[in-house]
């Protein structure tokens, strides 16, 4: 008897148990939400020999930045589907052991060749989706549209309701500009799997792009204490609040939520998270004008220390900067730096020359040489998009031009970016400056 999974994909598995347990694991991790490893373990004791469940495992210590684990467990699903195993199950994992091994441009496109042929594989179709996602980290310019573009040429795939299809087809019409239509599908996949801290964090950008920040800041309060502090995007979602909080002019409220959700001491958020919330976080707070409590900066530096060392992950370098240079190790960024022009020289950094800009203007900012950051930044600032993430994420960048043009004397040139913004999406910060350089 064949059994299938959660899309009515076959899977090579006689245990019935293993099968419900893979199609449940699979769908929390798909969901972000906590007990995916417990239940996908449950799966493998159910069928030691469950390739899939075993990739699967992998998957979820690749997102946990566990890579021993990862490469363990990725081999393991290897030397199983070598025995058996379908040519699906064999792709499957063949891409999956590119990701873990790090080898991004190849895993994106042999994702996005089998889901040619498989679209309905929803694990490995979600690869190249999401801020995270091998698109979004691949150095390409228009990563925002090739997301939709994906989406749209396998929607013919999905039923009407499939809550992850829906949740990342609408994530990606958002952050690509199509904001309206984006927040219709956004809505549409977490009205159907609530428990779904994706589509509540899809939804929330969907309402910060719209301008409907108050909506957005509603709904994570709503939301949130639902969702177990253990889940990995409890502190990301929780650092969309403190940002509404900055937005309207409360940066106590938004230093309580800092407190309780998003510092290092007390989220249990995926490693690129939580180095690059806390970074731009305590960057906005400090630009935005209002205090950094002692011990902020230190405590985050302190915790980056374990990760991104090493240079050539280009929207981890960036947030690296930052924190060296808000803490006042010039050598740090320096020595980032140069390891960045060597990996560009040898055509290793696939987001370019833009990232040591970032780096350079990060410290130039820190040092309040206002006109120095302008002046890096300015030439770069249509290639930020490279370094991957959300625009939410990337808005920092644009502020730090925004704000160094303001305070260097360029108020023409400050204005004219303000009008963009404004344009693209209202915003009271936004109106307040444009106020400030009306004056």
């Amino acid at each position: 008897m064949t059994r299938f999974d959660s899309r009515g994909l076959p899977l090579s598995t006689t245990s019935d148990l293993a099968a419900e347990r893979y199609r449940a694991g699979v769908d929390l991790l798909l969901s972000a939400w906590p007990g995916a490893g417990e239940v996908l373990d449950e799966a493998i004791a159910a069928d030691p020999d469950f390739t899939l469940a075993h990739a699967a495992r992998a998957r979820l210590h690749v997102i946990r930045t566990e890579v021993t684990k990862a490469k363990a467990r990725i081999a393991m699903a290897e030397e199983i589907v070598s025995r058996r195993g379908t040519e699906r199950e064999r792709s499957h994992v063949a891409i999956l052991s590119l990701a873990v091994s790090g080898q991004s441009a190849k895993a994106l496109e042999r994702a996005l060749a089998h889901a040619d042929t498989w679209p309905r594989d929803v694990l490995i179709l979600s690869l190249p989706l999401g801020a995270f996602g091998l698109f979004a980290f691949s150095g390409m310019a228009d990563h925002d549209q090739a997301r939709v573009d994906l989406c749209e040429r396998h929607a013919r795939h999905f039923d009407a309701d499939d809550w992850w299809f829906l949740t990342y087809r609408g994530w990606s019409h958002a952050e690509n500009g199509n904001v309206a239509h984006g927040r219709v599908l956004t809505q549409r996949g977490y009205d159907l799997r609530r428990n779904n801290a994706n589509a509540a964090h899809a939804l929330s950008h969907a309402m910060y792009e719209g301008g409907a920040h108050d909506e957005a800041e509603r709904l994570i309060a709503e939301w949130l204490p639902g969702y177990d502090r253990s889940g990995i995007l409890h502190g990301h979602i929780a650092w969309h609040s403190a940002l509404g909080a900055l937005e309207r002019g409360d940066p106590e409220q938004a230093l309580a939520i800092y407190a309780d959700h998003i510092q290092p001491s007390v989220t249990a958020g995926m490693p690129v998270n939580v180095v690059s919330d806390t970074a731009s976080f305590l960057w906005r707070l400090k630009a935005y004008g209002h205090n950094v409590p002692a011990g902020l900066w230190k405590d985050a530096a302190a915790y980056s220390g374990s990760y991104f060392q090493k240079a050539g992950f280009a929207f981890a370098d960036v947030h690296m900067a930052l924190l060296a240079a808000a803490t006042d190790d010039k050598a740090a960024v320096e020595e980032r730096v140069k390891a960045q022009m060597e990996l560009i020289e040898s055509g290793a950094l696939a987001a370019g020359p833009v990232v040591p800009a970032i780096c350079r203007a990060a410290l130039a900012f820190a040092g309040e040489d206002y006109a120095a950051c302008a002046r890096i930044l300015e030439p770069v600032a249509a290639e930020v998009v490279r370094i991957g993430g959300s625009g939410a994420q990337r808005e920092m960048i644009e502020d730090m031009l925004l704000l160094a043009l303001m305070r260097s004397g360029e108020a023409v040139k400050a204005g004219q970016l303000l009008d963009r913004r404004l344009h693209r999406r209202p915003s009271a910060r936004d109106a307040h400056w444009h106020g400030l350089l009306a004056a």
